[in-house]
């Protein structure tokens, strides 16, 4: 199963074995011998989710819930597949987000567009539908109750419009999906995590997003846990940090608007640039080309989804 973190209070992350080592964390809440699972990783996830339960000393038939932050591959990939294995399970998810877990065909064009058929089939495989009577859609204030302990449901755009956040009730904890962005353990300095904004190719709106991260902060939790990776403390300097580089990625966007052909290039590059000064004055000291190993495919992402915010923004 590789990585697993046991927090306590029945709260567990363990790696989905998602492309890389600690790339996507699954988180697992334990109560009263019930479970819910908050996000599933791809098809190649599942055994390690049934090892997280067997680690437990729980069958399948004790997941009550899975819960999606939001409706992208890396965060979504699996659910068809865990619903098919966990057979009392239904599927938690944003009312933006339902129909294409019920009918998934658009979902997968539109992930197909972005990262071409033979990535596409490779990392996630086949996406399953999951029946709509085992689907609840999970709007703004709804709450799950998972054996007497309640998960919030929040409505949390910006990363994008099918995006929720799960506040834990009993310990006030979040988890976040993408949107307190993307934390990696690798980058960790003496304790420190180093945090930076995930934006999406598509519905990235940085005024949404920073209105859902302000909300998660006002609610003042112990606690965030993130699907990339896992949990983080010092939430309120982390929050600030994020603000203020989601701020800066945006304004190299916007210094980028008018370079015509070379536009993503030039975002991109800028984007790195930025990220490797911070995370140096960060403390870390890995070698430049194994941090941008560890951010290859956000890097890239994050360029894509600032241009074409810019196109449909007119800024």
């Amino acid at each position: 199963m590789g990585d697993w973190r046991d927090y306590g209070n029945g709260i567990y992350a363990f790696d989905a074995g998602y492309v890389r080592p600690i790339l996507a964390a699954i988180h697992m809440v334990v109560e009263n011998g019930r479970v819910a699972f908050i996000d599933t990783g791809s098809n190649d996830s599942l055994p390690n989710a049934r090892a997280a339960l067997e680690r437990v000393g729980l069958p399948a038939e004790a997941v009550d819930y899975v819960f999606l932050t939001h409706i992208h591959l890396d965060h979504a990939g699996g659910a068809g597949t865990m619903m098919q294995a966990f057979p009392n399970a239904r599927l938690v998810v944003h009312p933006r987000g339902a129909r294409h877990m019920a009918e998934p065909a658009k979902l997968v064009a539109g992930v197909t567009a972005v990262y071409g058929q033979d990535y596409v089939e490779k990392v996630y495989g086949e996406i399953l539908p999951i029946a709509a009577d085992r689907i609840v859609e999970a709007g703004e204030g709804r709450i799950v109750n998972l054996a007497g302990r309640e998960l919030l449901c929040l409505d949390t755009p910006g990363h994008a419009r099918h995006h929720i956040c799960i506040v834990d009730r009993r310990t006030g904890g979040i988890f976040t999906g993408d949107m307190f962005g993307l934390s990696y353990r690798e980058l960790d300095v003496d304790g420190r995590p180093f945090i930076f904004p995930t934006t999406t190719p598509t519905q990235f709106e940085p005024d949404e997003m920073r209105n859902s991260v302000r909300r998660l902060l006002a609610l003042k939790p112990p606690a965030m846990y993130l699907t990339h990776y896992a949990r983080v403390e010092a939430v309120e300097t982390l929050g600030a940090e994020l603000l203020t580089r989601l701020d800066a990625l945006v304004g190299i966007a916007q210094a980028c608007r008018n370079a015509g052909a070379g536009r993503h290039a030039r975002i991109r590059q800028g984007i790195t640039d930025y990220l490797l000064a911070e995370v140096r004055a960060h403390g870390c000291i890995l070698p430049e080309a194994t941090v941008l190993e560890i951010w290859a495919t956000d890097l890239e992402l994050n360029a894509q989804g600032l241009g074409v915010w810019l196109d449909s923004s007119g800024t």
